[in-house]
């Protein structure tokens, strides 16, 4: 595949996943979606790679979740809503090699989805995480929500996503969201102490501890497939518009003139 959204480097047993995206902060549209899944899979089946790295390009963002400028009812690509959401955030947890996030700035929204679905999250101390899906019409109601809650504790994950705050990295530690805070300047040098420790261990028994920890969420799985269609429904309903286009005209949502 010829990349136009990531960059895929791999290095001595590490694969690197950069969205490549920086002028709209890593925010992923379907053509990013399908080259991560194609990266993942590739990482997958390539013996020489031992864990893989996902992270966003700059210092300014991880990744923003769907690009809002792309989305009118849908996104355009394959899968229930235009993007391959489900399948991307399915190969994160499917390969059997663990995938650290590496956490450069903004993680909203989706990108909030995908720090909670990876193994691992090592972020910079300039990092801010949260959720924006209410805020602009939109919600993730599988892994973004259930297991989340699973992460930083019920409580904690319905404030995440009913208030839209934004939390600093050093609170994303507290609540379990992240395994470390370092400097920005000290992230890539975190990260490869992570991901050497990680290569010194049996591959298969990682493998087989990543499987099990899946398990006992697998079931989320199935309730976002089910869950997308519905959040289908909804991206073509006047409130869900309102928020995107709340969005791009920068200004406040009035979504209860659209509640009947």
């Amino acid at each position: 595949m010829e990349f136009q959204d990531i960059l895929y480097t791999k290095v001595d047993g590490v694969a690197t996943i950069t969205i490549n995206r920086p002028k709209v902060y890593n925010a992923f549209r379907a053509q990013t979606c399908e080259e991560i899944i194609f990266a993942l899979k590739d990482a997958d089946f390539d013996k020489s790679i031992g864990v893989v790295v996902l992270t966003g390009a700059g210092d300014k963002a991880f990744c923003t979740g769907g690009d809002q400028g792309t989305q009118d009812g849908g996104y355009g690509g394959r899968g229930v809503i235009g993007l391959p959401i489900e399948e991307m955030q399915g190969a994160i947890r499917d390969i059997s090699k663990p995938v650290i996030a590496r956490v450069n700035g903004f993680a909203i929204g989706g990108g909030n989805v995908l720090v909670t679905i990876c193994d691992l999250a090592i972020a910079s101390d300039n990092a801010q995480l949260g959720q924006v899906g209410p805020r602009v019409g939109s919600v993730d109601p599988g892994f973004g929500t259930a297991l989340l809650a699973r992460v930083v504790g019920e409580k904690k994950a319905r404030e995440i996503w009913y208030l839209c705050r934004r939390y600093n990295a050093q609170q994303a530690l507290e609540m379990g969201l992240v395994n470390a805070v370092v400097p920005q300047a000290e992230l890539d040098a975190e990260v490869k102490k992570w991901c050497d420790e990680i290569l010194e261990k049996s591959p298969t028994a990682i493998a087989l501890a990543k499987k099990s920890f899946n398990v006992d969420t697998e079931m989320i799985r199935g309730l976002g497939g089910l869950a997308m269609h519905a959040v289908k429904l909804y991206y073509e309903s006047e409130e869900s518009a309102e928020g995107g286009n709340a969005f791009r005209e920068r200004r406040k949502p009035e979504f209860r003139k659209y509640v009947k």
